[in-house]
């Protein structure tokens, strides 16, 4: 007679072997530690073998592990790929993503290309804004899912990393020296405007904006271009800048958060499996016991 797996419990035994640890992988589930052990428990009694080897750091494969996880991977991708399909009008073959202007190209790319392997048919809708505007559109359900620089995290959010903001220029540039002080600060709805510029008059730095860029490339050519300093998160500062030295005297900036948003109604399968690989790509990484 033929024995079922349980897709619930393969995924959680997928995440917990993508993650780590019980705890990283309800995170990603959006399930309680306790659930995520139970599922592998059960999942363990079905196959009668161990499938990890537990220690303090880390959830580690076992042999019976290490062959199980390839196939639960195309288990689970056909699994998804029927679901979307034809599970009903309901489930959309789109996904609205809305990612601040700054955060597509250092994070994104091998989040989206997981996705694409996993979900070929389905089309990704990037919008790339300012973090109020995607915070608005979300309200509005423009979006079905967006990533945002916050100081905190609403209800509904998940905090992905925190990351502090720097102040960058030209390397070997000497814009930081000029006075008035040339700055580049997004328009009224970038989260880092407002700090940037409490910051600067808390010190009585008197500055000035030389030109306005509708969009990051324009910013990070001036700023190559040594016209201008600007902000970024330290871990997004483009490889063409530098953050500034300590003798440049520019105030200290906050820490941000990097919030996941979902649309508030809801979203379908395939937006569900955007978000998990997107969490899977940024949230930190245990550390490894030497």
């Amino acid at each position: 007679m033929p024995r079922n797996l349980d897709t619930v419990l393969v995924r959680s035994f997928v995440a917990v072997a993508e993650t780590g640890g019980t705890t990283r992988a309800a995170a990603v589930l959006h399930l309680t530690q306790s659930a995520v052990s139970q599922q592998i428990k059960r999942l363990e009694e079905g196959l009668g073998c161990e499938l990890f080897r537990r220690d303090r750091k880390r959830m580690r494969l076992t042999e019976a592990g290490e062959r199980l996880l390839a196939g639960a991977r195309r288990m689970l991708a056909v699994n998804d790929e029927i679901w979307t399909t034809i599970a009903g009008p309901g489930v959309r073959r789109e996904v609205r993503l809305g990612v601040p202007h700054d955060m597509t190209g250092p994070f994104l790319p091998q989040a989206l290309r997981a996705f694409a392997c996993e979900l070929p048919g389905v089309r990704i809708v990037l919008q790339n804004s300012t973090s109020g505007l995607i915070r608005q559109a979300l309200a509005r359900d423009e979006l079905d899912l967006g990533l945002v620089h916050e100081h905190g995290c609403d209800t509904g959010g998940k905090v992905l990393f925190a990351d502090s903001l720097v102040w960058v220029g030209a390397a070997g540039g000497v814009a930081w020296r000029r006075a008035p002080l040339p700055v580049l600060l997004g328009g009224p709805t970038c989260a880092f405007r407002a700090p940037a510029v409490e910051a600067l008059a808390g010190q009585g730095r008197d500055w000035h904006q030389p030109c306005e860029c509708s969009d990051v490339l324009r910013e990070i050519a001036t700023i190559e271009a040594d016209l201008a300093v600007g902000v970024f998160l330290r871990s997004t500062v483009p490889a063409s800048l530098v953050p500034l030295p300590p003798e440049a005297w520019l105030p200290a900036l906050p820490v941000f958060n990097v919030n996941l948003y979902l649309r508030r109604g809801g979203v379908s399968a395939v937006a569900e499996q955007l978000a998990l690989h997107i969490k899977r790509q940024l949230l930190p990484v245990p550390a490894v016991a030497a």
